[in-house]
């Protein structure tokens, strides 16, 4: 009897096991469940990218990685040259977004259910405590930098301070600002710290996206 159970029981491991693979090897975007801690610092576009990977790998990617991040400078770089091509789907497998354009289209998927972590989970939106649903993106509502002077990426995401500030979009599509429903171009925060980010309904989250 017991060689029998310890069959089934070894038999739902590996389902559950080819599932999870499964699953991992279709995931090719997310939310990151935590930011650096240092607010809008992520260690540049590097530093963003490396979190990214380091995420995707714990949760059993083998997927190469980008943060879908705009800077500032001579060349900007824009986010949305920086993800690839698609199709996206989340850690369900549901598809979000077929191509770049699909993306930075109102007919995207993108919403406070399907935009998941890593790990499968729902990130707090308007309405919830704490809400964290201020994106990081430096970017404009076409996946693009800006092109003025002033700075929307909290000094090419290496600066933690009061001051300063970067383009955020909201992950639930609700909220204030000149463009509450838009998942990456919302308001500019107020401020660059992780005290700030976390005042304004933040939490210096960002999203990731494989590039292959």
């Amino acid at each position: 009897m017991n060689k029998v159970l310890g069959v089934v029981a070894f038999a739902a491991v590996a389902l559950i096991s080819g599932a999870t693979s499964a699953q991992d090897a279709k995931m090719s975007f997310f939310i990151t469940s935590v930011g650096s801690g240092k607010g809008a610092d992520l260690g540049g576009l590097e530093g963003a990218d490396r979190h990214c990977q380091a995420l995707a790998t714990k949760a059993g990617s083998k997927k190469e990685w980008r943060a879908y991040l705009s800077a500032n400078g001579a060349t900007p770089t824009h986010a949305r040259d920086r993800i690839g091509k698609g199709p996206w789907f989340n850690f369900k497998g549901d598809q979000v977004a077929s191509s770049v354009d699909d993306l930075h289209s109102d007919n995207n998927k993108l919403s406070k259910e399907a935009s998941l972590t890593e790990k499968g989970a729902v990130t707090n939106g308007r309405g919830d405590t704490p809400n964290r649903h201020d994106i990081l993106t430096g970017s404009q509502a076409d996946g693009r930098a800006f092109a003025d002077a002033m700075d929307h990426t909290c000094k090419n995401w290496t600066s933690s301070a009061a001051d300063g500030s970067a383009s955020v979009g909201h992950h639930d599509r609700q909220g204030g600002g000149p463009a509450p429903t838009s998942w990456n171009a919302s308001h500019p925060s107020r401020g660059c710290s992780q005290e700030n980010l976390q005042a304004s309904g933040g939490d210096g989250l960002f999203y990731c996206f494989a590039t292959n």
